[in-house]
Formats: structure tokens, sequence, C-alpha cells
């Protein structure tokens, strides 16, 4: 499992995230304080407080991880 922070700070970066997350068979949750969605979830994304970054758990093995990672890079706070 890797957890980065991303950032989801309007409407057209949460659907353009949703759409390159689902071409993944991992799981992915997000963690806002004590709530923990289905990343793939966009209603659930939108339930969130997107003023801030949330933290992405990706449930993946070792080399597939390389590949979501870069794939997510225009979310990922750095």
């Amino acid at each position: 499992m890797k957890t980065v922070q991303i950032c989801l700070n309007s409407i057209d970066k949460v659907k353009a995230f949703v759409n390159e997350i689902t071409k993944f068979d991992s799981d992915f949750d997000l963690v806002s304080g004590r709530y923990v969605i289905d990343a793939k979830s966009i209603m659930g994304i939108f339930s969130l407080d997107l003023s801030k970054p949330i933290d992405l758990c990706i449930h993946a093995n070792d080399s597939a991880v390389a590949e979501i990672l870069s794939v997510l890079d225009p979310y990922i706070v750095k």
C-alpha cells in the first residue's frame, strides 16, 4: 500500500481524476479526517472537504504503483 496526498480543488479535476483512476483494477481509498471513501466514487469525493489536500491510499503491488503514480502526477501535492 502506498499513500500520497492529492489536491482535487475543482469539479473538472474531480471528474478527470475519477476517469483516470477507474482505468485501474486496484482499490483506492480517499482519507479525509475520519472519513474513508472509495476514490472511484464521484459522489463520495464530493462529500469530502476538497479545499485542502486529501490522502489517497493505493492498494496495489509495487509494479503497478509506479504506473499509477505517473498517471496521477497532475493531482499529487508536491
